[in-house]
């Protein structure tokens, strides 16, 4: 076998310890589901997005308020977090309304459907960041234990060499870096995913959260 071949991706992985062997694979398996869910995020993010943009298109084209309700309640399973949020809060109100003559009780039991959907909303968002970052963070240092032993390893078979040479050393370091590249190659994605999952989900909630204010003000004005 020559250098070339004995240096190549595949021959060092499968010439590589157990133990390395096994961080590879953990890293491997890591990798894989980091970019399902990935792709999943992204979906259900872009999804969340232009529903909340068509609902507000809705909601502030004048539309009837009955009549979104009515819409939102017949599609519930299709619909968006923001017309959820309406619909709960709607809901609570013409109910309240029919048994309370306390405008401020009213609109407080509205206010907390809506943040209690809201809650559930963004949870169903950010469902599953919390493993992206693990991958992140932790990715790296699992590589890097990889790494540490495939080295010990390399020095080790060294021991009983008079002489060392580059061609004896490289081949072991070698496999033991490669870990370390699968770590960083499950861990970046998952950062840089994390990171823009997160700004993206955050800019959703403070959308929901202003909603909630206007339409708890539409709904003050009509209890006058």
């Amino acid at each position: 076998m020559t250098v070339s071949q004995d240096l190549s991706i595949i021959s060092l992985i499968s010439q590589a310890s157990v133990l390395v062997q096994l961080v590879m694979g953990l890293l491997a398996g890591l990798s894989l589901v980091s970019w399902y869910w990935i792709f999943r995020k992204s979906f259900q993010i872009r999804s969340a997005r232009n529903k909340t943009n068509t609902f507000e298109r809705d909601f502030w084209s004048g539309g009837d308020l009955n009549s979104l309700f009515q819409s939102a309640a017949a599609a519930r399973h299709e619909t968006g977090g923001m017309e959820r949020i309406f619909e709960s809060g709607y809901r609570e109100f013409t109910k309240l309304r029919g048994k309370s003559h306390d405008h401020a009780a009213i609109i407080d039991g509205a206010r907390r459907a809506m943040r209690a959907t809201y809650q559930r909303e963004v949870d169903d968002l950010e469902a599953h960041l919390a493993f992206l970052a693990s991958v992140g963070s932790v990715s790296p240092y699992i590589g890097l234990l990889g790494t540490v032993w495939g080295i010990m390893n390399a020095f080790r078979g060294l021991s009983n060499v008079s002489s060392a040479t580059l061609a004896q050393v490289a081949p072991g370091i070698a496999e033991a870096l490669v870990a370390t590249a699968i770590g960083l190659f499950a861990a970046i994605p998952a950062v840089v995913a994390y990171n823009r999952f997160a700004h993206d989900i955050d800019r959703i909630s403070i959308r929901f959260e202003s909603f909630m204010e206007e339409f708890s003000n539409i709904l003050q004005r009509q209890l006058r």
